[in-house]
């Protein structure tokens, strides 16, 4: 039997669910969602999410609960071990990254800082 493939990012069945209903409203075909970080906000940087309609050649690709969601190759050290849940509240709904290595979050919780994984996969 074969090893299994480590993931860098794992999804919730909230968060398959919310990206399934996404794309089916999407008006062309698309494979997935790409989750990514980018610099930006009080807190230094930002989680990153849009329509992904083909893989880009140095992709990490993570099909879990029937989705596909495509991890930028700049990301994967920054989301290792994260995992990525779909939330509603009383007053909104979103997508939550629970990242081990956020270090830190503005108050307004719109960016976070974060500190590259030193964890290294078996």
């Amino acid at each position: 039997m074969p090893a299994s493939r480590f993931k860098a990012v794992s999804l919730t069945q909230a968060a398959a669910d919310r990206v399934r209903e996404i794309m089916a409203g999407a008006d062309k075909p698309l494979i997935g969602v790409r989750v990514g970080i980018k610099k930006g906000g009080c807190a230094g940087m930002e989680y990153t999410m849009e329509y992904a309609e083909t893989k880009n050649a140095f992709d990490e690709v993570i099909e879990e609960n029937g989705v596909t969601v495509l991890i930028d190759p700049k990301a994967i050290m920054y989301l290792i071990g994260t995992t990525m849940d779909y939330r509603v509240t009383k007053l909104s709904g979103g997508f939550v990254f629970d990242n081990p290595n956020q270090t830190s979050a503005c108050g307004c919780g719109e960016s976070v800082s974060i500190t590259p994984s030193q964890a290294v996969p078996a």
